[in-house]
């Protein structure tokens, strides 16, 4: 929670086995996270298992839906879970899931 906000990470994954922990254990060392979030988009892999197994709050599709239906998914489970900030990470590691690591590339996500 900061200044009084539920945050919420939410995570659009399509076949992210292979990545997925490495976000979680990054994701679940910042302390202003609430809740985690993954919609797993009709994943062939184990994506939504592994997330399910470390107690995040999982949705799957049941076929791929495509990334946009997959964004849209996440955010309506957030707010619907009482989310009033919503932060959108890759699960596949595209960008950095640190909360301002210093690197410049996500220094706005941080705390006040």
């Amino acid at each position: 929670m900061l200044e009084g906000k539920k945050i919420f990470v939410v995570l659009p994954a399509y076949n992210a086995a292979a990545t997925v922990e490495e976000v979680l254990d990054i994701v679940d060392t910042n302390d202003i996270v609430d809740q985690i979030v993954l919609v797993d988009d009709g994943s062939s892999d184990h994506t939504a298992q592994l997330a399910r197994a470390r107690g995040v709050h999982t949705v799957c599709h049941g076929d791929n839906r495509g990334y946009g239906a997959n964004q849209k998914t996440c955010y309506r489970e957030a707010l619907r879970l009482g989310a009033d900030v919503v932060v959108m990470l890759h699960p596949d590691l595209q960008y950095s899931p640190r909360f301002g690591d210093g690197d410049g590339g996500n220094d706005h996500i941080r705390r006040v």
